[in-house]
């Protein structure tokens, strides 16, 4: 049973660790953008990003049409307050009105999965 605990516990922790949720510290502005988000259909899981990366639905990954590659953004979901830091690794939406595409898990952890497109804040830092 101590074993189990012990597992669950270490589990836990390397979830908590690798899953940011505000965006790092260091060099450049703080920009700031609203509008709506929306997420990738799961056809998509497997092909090529446009930094030429394979998207994958598991990982905490997006698409913006103008945010450089690798840039770590933090996205809050405005009904619910929640938030994840993805990493932009593609280029699009290209919906009018939406400004950032979503893998399904950073979808999952911000809850809008059954809404499909969610009201969000975006931030990051541009150097």
């Amino acid at each position: 049973m101590k074993n189990k605990f012990l597992v669950f516990l270490s589990f836990s922790f390397l979830i908590v660790s690798c899953h940011r949720k505000s965006i790092p510290s260091g060099e450049g502005k703080l920009v700031t953008e609203t509008g709506y988000a929306s997420f990738y259909a799961d056809k998509f899981d497997g092909r090529s990003t446009s930094n030429g990366e394979i998207f994958r639905q598991n990982k905490f990954t997006a698409a913006h049409k103008k945010i450089a590659f690798n840039t770590n953004v933090k996205v809050t979901n405005l009904t619910n307050n929640k938030s994840v830091v993805v990493k932009i690794n593609d280029r699009g939406p290209f919906v009018r009105g939406r400004i950032i595409d979503l893998s399904k898990a950073a979808a999952k952890q911000i809850d809008m999965i059954g809404a499909g497109v969610a009201k969000v804040k975006i931030q990051y830092r541009k150097k």
